[in-house]
């Protein structure tokens, strides 16, 4: 599995997010690629999720890899509630 984690930028916001997705994803015993980016660069990659605050919905419009939006990124527990909810729909 891969997972981007994206911001406006690509080196705040989604780095944040994405050492609270290894921090969920090692207590869980799940194994994934984790990378951090901006939205323009995410738009090009292949990946199985992407990850990015509320505000990021229309950047990434289009984009065709299954996504989750988070409201408050300092909240872990709708992070982890979100992330393994998807999950365990995919299995």
């Amino acid at each position: 599995m891969e997972i981007i984690t994206v911001c406006g930028m690509g080196f705040g916001t989604s780095l944040m997010l994405k050492m609270t997705v290894d921090d969920i994803l090692a207590k869980e015993g799940i194994k994934a690629e984790v990378s951090a980016l901006d939205a323009g660069s995410a738009k090009g990659r292949t990946a199985d999720l992407i990850m990015a605050s509320a505000d990021l919905e229309s950047a990434l419009e289009g984009v065709e890899i299954d996504k989750i939006y988070i409201h408050n990124l300092t909240d872990d527990d709708e992070i982890e509630k979100k992330l393994l909810g998807y999950l365990n729909q995919k299995e």
